[in-house]
Order: structure tokens, then C-alpha cells, then sequence
């Protein structure tokens, strides 16, 4: 038994040496498709890493939107009680100075303090126009004025306030725009002061 068990065991290392070179040994077909899969895996995994980066910008973006629709979401009502503003702002301007008036303008005056507090703390706060350059962005001009002493393109006057909300303008403030007096404007302010002069003369003769 011994004897036949001896003969027995090279076979079996032939066998597996054979294996070993048939394992190390590929067919050009098999080279082929071990590339292309090769290739196909690598083109699968930038479309995936396309598609990744996609998805995460689409989050982003709609993070985004999200969190401007919630930051305006009061953008009209805020407008249209701009308009209560208005009026009692002018309902101030044109108040008497009799005791009654004085009485109900300090109600008026109260009311509007309290409104533009609980609006500032929603972000509503006022621009300030007077003196400073025209920016078309913030003021929506009205009329030009000859005013001396300003530099050209300055606000002088102030018909309506303009209010920013977060940011961003939510009414833009209208205004009068300063521009240099003209040559005609000057002369005939010239003139004017000449027949001041003369007339005071033939008033002393």
C-alpha cells in the first residue's frame, strides 16, 4: 500500500502545476474583456460621482429658495401697511397747533412709534436720502431742483420714504435731485438783483 501511495503523489503535483500555468496564462479574448469592464466600471462611476455632485447642488439650491421664501414671507403685508405709515405721517405734518390737534397729533405720533418698532423688529428699517448721492437702486427721482451750495446729482428733498426689509429694498424712497443752475438761471438772478439796486436808487432820489 505504501508503495502505490508514492506513486500516486506526483500526479498529483503534475496536476497542479498544470493548474498554475493554465491560471497564469490568459486568452487575448479574456484581456479584451477584463479592459472593458474596466472601462465600463470607470464611466459608471462618473456618471454616479456627476450625478452626486447634482444632487447636492439641487439641495443646496433648494435650501436656499427655502430660506428666502421664509425670510420675505411677510414682504406684502409689510407694504401695504407702508401705506398706514404714510398717512399718519402726514396726518402729522398737517396738524393744528390748537389744544385738541396737539392732543390727537400725540396719539397719532405714539401710535406710529409702536408701529415702527414691532416693524424694525421684523427687519423694516428707513433710508436715509437728504444729502446723500442719487443711487437709482434706492431712490426713484421725482424732480431735479437748482439748489446752491450741493454738489450736482444730490437728494435735496424728500416726498416719500423709502424702507429696506432684510437687505433688500422693499420701497424705494422718492426724492428731488439737485443739478447745477443753468447760465440763463444765473443771469436772470443777476438781472434781478441789478433792478433791486436801481429801484432802491430812484426810491432815495
Amino acid at each position: 500500500m505504501n508503495d502505490e501511495q508514492e506513486k500516486e503523489e506526483p500526479q498529483e503535483t503534475d496536476t497542479e502545476e498544470e493548474l498554475e500555468i493554465n491560471t497564469e496564462e490568459e486568452s487575448p479574448e479574456e484581456s479584451e474583456n477584463l479592459d472593458a469592464s474596466n472601462e465600463s466600471l470607470e464611466e459608471e462611476n462618473d456618471k454616479y460621482l456627476r450625478l452626486y455632485a447634482d444632487f447636492e447642488n439641487y439641495k443646496k439650491i433648494t435650501a436656499r429658495n427655502k430660506e428666502e421664501l421664509l425670510k420675505y414671507a411677510n414682504k406684502d403685508l409689510i407694504t401695504e401697511i407702508l401705506t398706514v405709515i404714510d398717512h399718519l405721517e402726514l396726518a402729522l405734518q398737517h396738524s393744528t397747533e390748537s389744544d385738541a390737534s396737539n392732543a390727537l397729533a400725540e396719539g397719532v405720533n405714539l401710535t406710529l412709534k409702536e408701529l415702527r418698532n414691532i416693524l424694525e423688529k421684523h427687519g423694516l428699517i428707513s433710508i436715509d436720502v437728504l444729502g446723500e448721492p442719487f443711487d437709482p437702486s434706492l431712490h426713484h427721482a421725482m424732480s431735479q431742483v437748482e439748489a446752491e451750495g450741493t454738489d450736482d446729482n444730490t437728494v435735496v428733498k424728500e416726498f416719500r420714504k423709502g424702507y429696506m426689509l432684510k437687505g433688500r429694498v422693499l420701497r424705494a424712497a422718492m426724492v428731488g435731485v439737485s443739478k447745477k443752475q443753468t447760465e440763463s438761471g444765473d443771469k436772470e438772478s443777476d438781472s434781478d438783483e441789478k433792478n433791486a439796486v436801481t429801484a432802491d436808487k430812484k426810491k432815495k432820489t
